[in-house]
């Protein structure tokens, strides 16, 4: 658990501490309606929110501890030329908790699963900001024909380095040499939160934990988007989106995109990179250095891959730059259309 709390952080920005995304219990949020629907899978229910109409439909996923509510100044101007879909992973927001272990090869089956029960229709085109990045890039293998394009926001990279249990760790080296679960379609009572394991979030939260606030960058959203993610923040299945298998997920990436030069084949791709960075001074130059190679890599997963530079935008480009997001997107919609 405290593992996964830590990485969740370093998806969002690797220097922000664990306190700024965890709020004290006796904070109460009323519940705000869900913007889209809850869709049952098998015993739990997932949010999904499409608006706008037209083909291809975008896709949007989030980075690990945001939310669908996140895509607030890109959804609604996608929505004037075509169909947008985001939608809030197992845990987040107003998603119930789906079966263990909660892998991005679940995430990314539920997804499927998700536009199949809202009766949403490819071809799609693909956006991913940082750890939806992956859960994007393996949607997009298992479902080559139906994707037209596919977009990249300062996303993970398999080779990155991530604050593990207090220390700088490469993901892919923590994978224990075991095989990845298959995707459930059911859910047991044994996935849900345990009376332990919500006494030890409950303890953290009161360890780590303060008024609920809105931190920088996300104080660009829209008010309602900002009411909602505090509201998110105090739900303590929010906290229980563990991902024990991201080493093995990090690793087979890793060792597929040595053995194979253009994974994703011929799909168009967009990479947009950041230019802001906040490391400690310490590891500053290195991680930076390092970030600006992994974003150029992922550039080349395809043949017809690209990066864009984007000015003046940290790692969440989809709230810093939202109308570089929504340009990539309405390039590859009209491709598509053509």
């Amino acid at each position: 658990m405290v593992r996964s709390l830590i990485l969740r952080c370093c998806f969002v920005a690797a220097t922000l501490t664990l306190s700024a995304f965890i709020v004290s219990p006796p904070i109460q949020v009323p519940s705000p309606v869900p913007l889209g629907r809850l869709i049952d899978l098998g015993g739990y229910k997932l949010h999904l929110n499409c608006t706008g109409s037209g083909s291809p439909t975008v896709l949007l996923s989030s980075g690990g501890g945001s939310f669908s509510t996140d895509w607030a100044l890109v959804q609604p101007e996608v929505a004037k030329f075509t169909r947008v879909c985001s939608y809030d992973r197992s845990g987040a927001a107003w998603s119930d908790l789906g079966p263990k272990p909660r892998t991005m090869y679940q995430e990314a089956f539920d997804l499927q699963r998700l536009l199949i029960g809202g009766g949403e229709h490819g071809p799609f085109v693909l956006v991913g900001q940082s750890l939806g990045g992956m859960v994007m890039r393996l949607f997009a293998m298992q479902h080559r024909r139906e994707t037209a394009g596919i977009v990249f926001v300062d996303a993970y990279s398999e080779d990155a380095q991530l604050g593990i249990n207090g220390k700088l760790t490469r993901a892919r080296l923590t994978a224990k040499n075991r095989s990845i679960p298959p995707p459930r379609t059911t859910i047991e009572p044994s996935d849900e939160l345990t009376p332990s394991e919500l006494q030890h979030i409950q303890a953290l939260i009161q360890q780590n934990g303060g008024t609920p606030k809105i931190y920088p960058p996300f104080d660009k959203l829209p008010p309602y988007a900002q009411g909602i993610r505090i509201w998110a923040l105090t739900q303590p299945k929010y906290y229980a989106q563990d991902d024990d298998y991201l080493g093995e997920v990090s690793a087979k990436m890793y060792s597929e995109t040595r053995t194979t030069k253009h994974a994703l084949g011929s799909i168009p791709l967009t990479v947009l990179a950041r230019t802001k960075y906040e490391y400690p001074p310490d590891v500053a130059d290195m991680l930076t250095r390092e970030h600006k190679e992994q974003q150029a890599k992922l550039s080349q997963l395809s043949t017809k891959g690209s990066e864009v530079i984007v000015p003046n935008a940290g790692h969440d480009i989809e709230v810093d730059a939202p109308e570089k997001v929504v340009d990539a997107i309405h390039s590859f919609v009209i491709h598509a259309r053509r």
